[in-house]
């Protein structure tokens, strides 16, 4: 039994923030229906390389693969007023419908949530947009990468002005979708809560721009407080300091000195307990006021012993530091295993099947769903079945290209 078995999502939604948010409802226990164009499907099937290759020259990307498990695949032209009127048909029985097409797109076709929501009141249906539902920008469509940086975060994100390779950067993954998917998903749990009590659903307006501003978090306190705007530092923490990747003398590791008697140890351990004691570094307000001394001097103390040397005297000293992984290294880390945060599913076509698990435990058990990412068109003739559509006018459907 996982905790969302029972209630029904139909997901509109295709790229990452939208199937990032129904991949997490499907691992809780939801039963997702994925709606794609006949023929193409969602666009992240091509997004590669790489390309996992199966069964009759198939080949679906990494990209997919990562945000779709747990989902059938119902391929639909809701362009077509038959194709409409399944999908309304479908959302009749549904909890929760997920979109995340411009605003005002999916009235056009008679799914927005005015018309969806008078058929059936008790819908949760969670729009996903670039600038949200309303506003200046509402119309402007919305990506990842244009996010971190009109949104602030790439500002903080790269090497500090005045250094060799100084500028913006992006963050390795799409972390604004990502984000923006998590806070559907929690909003999608609260409206079904609330629900609970007044027997009616909601509209949810999430929209990435909003999400990256919102999750800003500290650094966007620290300007609104202090009225400062903050800039790029690299590895190092804006507020703490020592906090940064130092070079060693065989690579580099990350030190997180969160504290004055974490630097105490740490001076004392690298042979410079002086430093501790010097009242430009004695606190950490004061080690933030003159970080670049003293980076400078701990730069030499560091690369006296190599990566392995220092990882084991900082740990047994109690300061918090750790290696600078690549994800081949990640992946074959003793707690990814022991904790099963990779494993694997068994695809009908593209055979065994690599995931990354969902990080929540519950009672020392990981939720996660049964199946796999879907191939094209998978379930649609069980969905339509379901419905009381026969084989007949499946056939027809199919004909007329309003079902693949």
């Amino acid at each position: 039994m996982k905790p969302l078995d029972g209630v029904r999502v139909l997901d509109l939604s295709r790229i990452l923030a939208g199937p990032w948010c129904t991949q997490l409802l499907a691992d809780y226990g939801a039963q997702v229906t994925k709606i794609e164009r006949p023929g193409s499907g969602d666009d992240t099937r091509r997004w590669g390389p790489p390309f996992l290759q199966g069964a009759n020259d198939e080949a679906v990307a990494a990209y997919f693969l990562a945000c779709n498990r747990g989902k059938r695949s119902v391929a639909l032209d809701f362009a077509q007023p038959d194709g409409q009127a399944l999908l309304q048909r479908l959302a009749d029985d549904a909890d929760v419908v997920v979109e995340n097409y411009l605003p005002g797109t999916l009235a056009r076709y008679g799914l927005d949530y005015a018309t969806l929501c008078a058929r059936n009141p008790r819908l949760v249906y969670c729009s996903i947009s670039g600038f949200g539902q309303e506003g200046a920008n509402a119309a402007r469509p919305g990506y990842d990468a244009m996010i971190q940086a009109e949104a602030g975060l790439m500002s903080l994100t790269g090497i500090a002005d005045g250094e060799p390779g100084a500028g913006p950067q992006k963050v390795g993954v799409a972390v604004s979708d990502l984000m923006c998917g998590m806070y559907a998903a929690t909003a999608i749990l609260a409206a079904l809560h609330a629900r609970s009590a007044t027997g009616r659903g909601a509209h949810l307006d999430l929209a990435l721009f909003d999400c990256q501003v919102a999750w800003l978090a500290n650094q966007g306190m620290n300007f609104l407080v202090g009225g400062e705007v903050p800039h790029r530092h690299g590895t190092a923490h804006p507020n703490i300091a020592p906090y940064q990747t130092f070079a060693t003398a065989d690579g580099h590791l990350m030190l997180a000195c969160g504290n004055d008697a974490q630097f105490r140890r740490l001076c004392d351990e690298g042979g410079v307990a002086a430093l501790a004691d010097d009242v430009r570094f004695a606190t950490n307000a004061a080690r933030v006021a003159h970080r670049g001394e003293l980076v400078e001097r701990l730069q030499a103390v560091f690369a006296a012993r190599t990566t392995a040397q220092w990882l084991a005297a900082l740990a047994a000293t109690g300061v918090p530091a750790g290696p600078v992984n690549d994800l081949a290294q990640v992946f074959a880390h003793e707690q990814t295993r022991e904790r099963g945060l990779a494993f694997e599913m068994t695809h009908p076509t593209l055979g065994p099947l690599p995931q990354i698990a969902n990080p929540v435990r519950a009672d020392g058990a990981a939720w996660r769903a049964d199946l796999a990412p879907p191939r094209l068109g998978e379930h649609t003739d069980e969905v339509l079945a379901s419905l009381g559509v026969d084989a007949g006018e499946r056939e027809r459907l199919r004909g007329s290209g309003v079902v693949g």
